[in-house]
């Protein structure tokens, strides 16, 4: 989020308010074709075709239509009756004669029959602080302790125009603002704040389905653009006045219009994309608004629904490189259609997975993870024709480009950057593995990479060695990295008994099912939490030696590998098999040394 003056009035005992964060019938996998810009990759061909996207669990292609159900009236949970009627009582106690109205998205949710926590309430006649002051005089008036109050200035040059007060009425945080119009001059893009009426701060409004109002005074619904009710009900995405003058006045709202489109799977209006699409108001997104908004955008697209047709609009509006910003120099150079191949393997990587199903985020009984896991998989996925490509930074170190677009053009954590370059790593790890675990391969030449003078690993034993290494530097997203290597795996083009696409997604699908039942069957599941059988120290007592170092190091990594190798091997037996090898090294240096 962008940073943000934050004024705090905190009465004695009063609770500190925290920021808020704003919070298929898919198509099968496209055909892939080699590219001659990037040596060694398949690429996805430059086809985005989908309708009536919807999230991984949505049922069969014939219950994903899009029906938008609007109901007629907006029907209160006990809370929020509750919460109206302090508030209420306030205006009614002072006489204040304030219009009370929750205005934008939870009057949008109400009506499409979702709930919504999101209040914000819109004043007629005072600023959301002034109406905050006159709560807490009510609240100790009869008897009740008195909340904290913040108050978020505004930022005009972050396109953040509008005065926000927060305090909890009863456990519930709500926004307070007073009504506004805005007016621009033609040389400035800063814009003029007065007073407004309800029906002028409705059309000031990003979009026409986020300008309704529910006006707690009289229990109705208004909507003052005169067609935000029926845009609901069409499932179109409009902007209640010209769409270019209301995205060059803030240009998120074009993220936000493509961000709302996918959450609904709406259509976005002709004007709207064409607006959307121009040049002028490209530039002042990619200028005028901060990378920490733009990114905060995008990872709202990638956690919600339909993050698919979110990423198609953003490259069919000529967006993609804006949103995207990549480095300056990287090697090799963006390469032609670089924004259709990224798009087109987030949505087959969505395809693979809805095919799947949600056992493909799986991690233990934590919703969290497994959200994380699924955006991180999405970013993984779309960047995946970019992770041979790298800039150099300012010490002149090899960076992925992957991580400069994550770090720095959407300012996401530096973690979620470095674990998109460790999903890619791992994948191509994975490749090695999956031939090794679905065919009768020699395991030889892999087994000679794995053992050296002190450490010999069973043949029976050297794809448990090997795929327990890797699980234990990815961890929780070995799956992930799996299903983005299964993604990425060439052979599928060559298979005989593949005719059409979705034969190919059965094909990956199925690859998938019996590699990760094959690491599972390996007892490997959770292998990075497995407690060496010999710790740094112990290992300097085998070797007699009184500190560690690089040697104790590659000692971990053998007695780490001999673990994996002999899952039921004691303390004991792995203390024997050091000096065992050991000594048998110091026989044959005997011998050499004898020898000469």
């Amino acid at each position: 989020m962008p940073p943000r003056l934050l004024l705090l009035l905190l009465p004695r005992g009063g609770l500190l308010p925290p920021l808020r964060r704003r919070s298929p019938a898919l198509s099968p996998l496209l055909r892939r074709i080699p590219s001659n810009k990037a040596p060694g990759y398949f690429f996805l061909s430059p086809v985005c075709a989908f309708s009536g996207y919807s999230g991984m669990a949505a049922g069969s292609p014939e219950q994903q239509q899009r029906s938008v159900v609007v109901r007629e009236t907006v029907e209160l949970t006990e809370k929020e009756e509750q919460i109206f009627r302090r508030l209420l009582d306030v205006v009614r106690h002072f006489g204040l004669g304030t219009q009370l109205r929750v205005a934008g998205g939870w009057v949008r949710d109400k009506l499409l029959g979702k709930d919504s926590a999101d209040i914000d309430i819109a004043l007629d006649n005072m600023t959301g602080q002034n109406f905050c002051e006159k709560v807490n005089e009510y609240l100790e008036l009869i008897g009740e302790e008195q909340k904290g109050i913040g108050v978020i200035q505004c930022n005009p040059d972050q396109s953040k125009h509008l005065e926000t007060a927060r305090m909890l009425i009863l456990d519930i945080w709500i926004d307070f603002v007073n009504l506004r119009s805005e007016t621009y001059a033609e040389n400035s893009r800063i814009p003029t704040m007065e007073v407004g009426t309800a029906k002028e701060d409705a059309h000031r409004r990003d979009l026409t389905i986020n300008s309704l109002f529910f006006n707690i005074n009289n229990n109705s619904v208004e909507d003052l653009t005169g067609r935000g009710i029926e845009d609901l009900k069409k499932g179109l995405i409009v902007t209640p006045l010209p769409a270019k003058a209301t995205f060059l006045d803030d240009p998120l709202r074009v993220l936000r219009a493509i961000r709302f489109a996918a959450r609904f799977n709406f259509t976005l209006a002709e004007d709207l994309k064409e607006a959307a699409s121009d040049e002028r108001v490209k530039s002042e997104l990619g200028s005028k608004i901060s990378r920490e908004r733009i990114g905060h955008e995008i990872d709202l697209m990638m956690s919600d629904k339909h993050p698919v047709k979110a990423m198609c609009d953003i490259r069919d509006l000529g967006l993609f490189y804006v949103v995207f910003s990549f480095p300056e120099n990287s090697t090799p150079p963006v390469f032609d259609k670089c924004d259709w191949q990224c798009v087109s393997h987030i949505e087959a990587a969505w395809n693979l997975a809805y095919s799947i199903g949600s056992s493909v985020f799986s991690s233990g009984s934590d919703p969290k993870l497994q959200d994380e896991q699924r955006r991180l998989y999405l970013y993984s996925a779309l960047f995946i024709p970019l992770r041979n490509m790298f800039y150099l930074d300012k010490r002149s170190k090899r960076v992925p480009v992957s991580s400069y677009i994550i770090k720095h053009s959407l300012k996401l954590k530096a973690s979620d950057a470095e674990t998109v370059v460790n999903i890619h790593a791992a994948s191509e790890k994975f490749a090695e593995l999956v031939l090794l675990l679905e065919s009768s391969v020699d395991v030889r030449t892999l087994k000679e990479k794995l053992e050296d003078e002190y450490l010999e690993i069973p043949t029976d034993s050297v794809k448990r060695v090997c795929a327990g290494l890797i699980l234990r530097e990815i961890k929780d997203f070995w799956r992930v990295a799996l299903l983005v290597s299964i993604l990425s795996y060439p052979e599928a083009e060559n298979a005989a008994d593949i005719h059409n696409k979705q034969d190919e997604l059965h094909w990956r699908k199925e690859k998938y099912i019996r590699v990760e039942r094959a690491i599972t069957d390996l007892d490997l599941d959770g292998v990075w939490k497995l407690k060496p059988v010999l710790d740094g120290k112990s290992i300097m007592g085998v070797m007699q030696v009184k500190s560690g170092g690089p040697l104790v190091g590659t000692w971990q990594q053998r007695a780490l590998k001999w673990q994996l190798a002999h899952p039921n091997g004691t303390m004991d037996e792995c203390i024997e098999w050091m000096k065992q090898s050991q000594s048998k090294r110091q026989k044959v240096e005997s011998s050499t040394r004898t020898a000469f």
